[in-house]
């Protein structure tokens, strides 16, 4: 059994557990995740002798599928059921507390903060859609909610699962709800920021589209052509991230004209990072240059997990000497090699080609 066999057998017990319990939000979620394995290995070995099982199982997980979405349809329907639009609480942080990442900030000063500040100089209009994209713990997220608060800007968020367990049946609706929401915001004088994290699983050019998705997506594409209106000066931005730019279906990909690469800290930006991190615990002896030599490949949220692991350790020697009686000691040098050897990087180079190449044939700063 491969590798790929295997997953599709994860994904499926999880789903008819998730089903058996009533968790049908989970379950859809598992059963769409079972089928993009088996499109894969089909796509992979055109030729498998087990080929006609697969297909067959195929053909079956998307009737669960549709028998999954038409259930829930029907509920949300009888329910009068509606997206909750989500305003949430920005993280408090500030371009200046971003450390590296020059070139993403200096894109998105021009796409947003720019043109909200000074809209009298772009006669010709300014980019409304920008996706951010790069590996995983990078800062992209951290980016979106920075120049909100740059602004002072509405922050409105949007994930996968909210779409999933709440638009079925009234997909389109609650994407003008949202959309709606913003322009309300803006009409007001506030800039508004539509934050859509993991965007590639909502806009994946998936074969086995079912349900509202087709619908939800199509008012997605009129939303946003509407905010390229240049006539209009309101300020509504819609902000994507994600770590799988290539999933991203050919249509959205050129809804969102500011295309930023968010690559991974170099080692002038570990290095700070690592200073910012031990700022916040008690250190001595520890050799910053050699940790940002040592850190190549570690994102910055694997940098702060690398000096938190460090700290643990501290925090533990306390606890079995003197039963957590005390303070602890000082983080050394030793404690964060000691880490460094139980927590590998997160990024690998293979991945880091890939996003260059696809920031060479779309990347848009």
């Amino acid at each position: 059994m491969t590798k790929l066999d295997r997953l599709v057998q994860v994904y499926l017990k999880r789903a008819r557990e998730a089903e058996a319990s009533g968790r049908r939000d989970e379950a859809l979620a598992n059963y769409k995740s079972a089928a993009e394995v088996i499109e894969k290995l089909l796509n992979l070995y055109p030729d498998h002798p087990l080929k006609r099982v697969y297909v067959e199982s195929l053909s079956n997980i998307r009737a669960k599928l549709k028998e999954l979405q038409d259930e829930m349809m029907s509920e949300a329907v009888g329910e009068g059921e509606e997206a909750e639009i989500a305003l949430a609480s920005k993280p408090k942080v500030s371009f200046d507390e971003i450390v590296g990442l020059d070139d993403a900030k200096r894109a998105i000063e021009e796409a947003i903060v720019f043109p909200s500040k000074r809209p009298d100089l772009f006669p010709l209009g300014w980019p409304r859609g920008i996706l951010l994209f790069g590996p995983p713990g990078c800062g992209k997220t951290l980016l979106a909610a920075a120049v909100a608060n740059e602004l002072d800007a509405e922050f409105i968020y949007v994930d996968a699962a909210m779409i999933m367990s709440k638009w079925l049946g009234q997909a389109e609706k609650n994407v003008a709800k949202i959309f709606n929401k913003a322009r309300e915001v803006a009409r007001e004088g506030r800039p508004a920021i539509i934050f859509i994290d993991e965007v590639d699983s909502l806009f994946s050019p998936y074969a086995n589209e079912v349900g509202g998705e087709t619908r939800m997506r199509n008012q997605f594409l009129k939303e946003m052509d509407g905010l390229q209106d240049k006539g209009s000066a309101l300020q509504v931005y819609v902000i994507g991230a994600t770590n799988k730019p290539w999933r991203l279906d050919e249509a959205f990909i050129r809804r969102f004209e500011k295309r930023i690469y968010v690559p991974p800290p170099d080692e002038e930006a570990r290095k700070s990072l690592i200073l910012q991190a031990l700022s916040k615990v008690k250190h001595e002896d520890v050799d910053v240059d050699s940790l940002a030599k040592l850190t190549e490949g570690y994102s910055a949220a694997d940098i702060v997990a690398l000096i938190r692991d460090a700290y643990m350790r501290v925090v533990r020697e306390l606890f079995e000497k003197n039963g957590g009686i005390g303070d602890p000691r000082p983080v050394t040098m030793d404690d964060i090699l000691w880490a460094l050897k139980r927590r590998k990087p997160s990024i690998r180079k293979d991945m880091l080609k890939k996003y260059e190449e696809w920031f060479k044939l779309h990347g848009a700063v």
